[in-house]
């Protein structure tokens, strides 16, 4: 009987292990809502936003700044590619400077225009960016109820706080202000006033 008794009892651990292995995979294999799907391809588009418009700026100006945090927004396109191979979505990533959704390309082809006029008319193009991506993110991560997305989310939107810190900073050094254009100004100050992230 005893030893029955240990067999069976190490047949529960062994399910048991299994299942709680399973609930933490659970969390990145939870199908996404269409809205969820949309948001993440959007989320594709608007860091492509950032690299491509970085990209233009630093062969334009020359500013390290620019090649540094594109490098970064590359990343950040990496990890929401992975998020949709994860789920087995298909998306599609155009050319450099193209866009699927037209406000997008509205942005980036004023971006274009606007960032030739000075290399601080491009700083600030650098914190807009940044200051939409924190918001649209922020969205996202409210309307969604998948552990493993918002976490995602959130990693992503540490990255753009320290990206806006920088040109803010930069911007500062100058003697320009950027007033912000999409966060609260309470949001914003909390974000400028406090330290770099370390992000994962």
């Amino acid at each position: 009987m005893k030893i029955k008794f240990f067999i069976i009892k190490a047949i529960m651990i062994v399910l048991f292990t299994v299942s709680c292995s399973d609930n933490e995979d659970n969390t990145k294999n939870v199908v996404l809502t269409p809205k969820e799907k949309e948001g993440v391809l959007f989320m594709l588009e608007e860091e492509k936003l950032a690299r491509d418009t970085y990209n233009y700026m630093n062969n334009l100006w020359g500013l390290s700044l620019f090649n540094n945090i594109k490098n970064s927004e590359q990343s950040h396109m990496d990890a929401i590619v992975t998020i949709l191979e994860q789920h087995n979505i298909e998306y599609t990533i155009l050319p450099e400077g193209q866009f699927s959704n037209q406000n997008l390309q509205n942005f980036y082809n004023q971006f274009i225009i606007d960032g030739q006029v000075s290399s601080v008319e491009a700083l600030k193009i650098g914190a807009t960016i940044e200051d939409l991506d924190i918001v649209d993110l922020e969205n996202y991560i409210n309307e969604s109820t998948n552990k493993s997305l918002i976490l995602a989310y959130q990693n992503l939107q540490c990255g753009s706080r320290n990206h806006l810190r920088s040109f803010v900073s930069t911007l500062d050094n100058l003697g320009v202000t950027y007033n912000p254009q999409f966060l609260t100004t309470v949001v914003f100050n909390s974000i400028i006033t406090s330290s770099h992230e370390q992000c994962n």
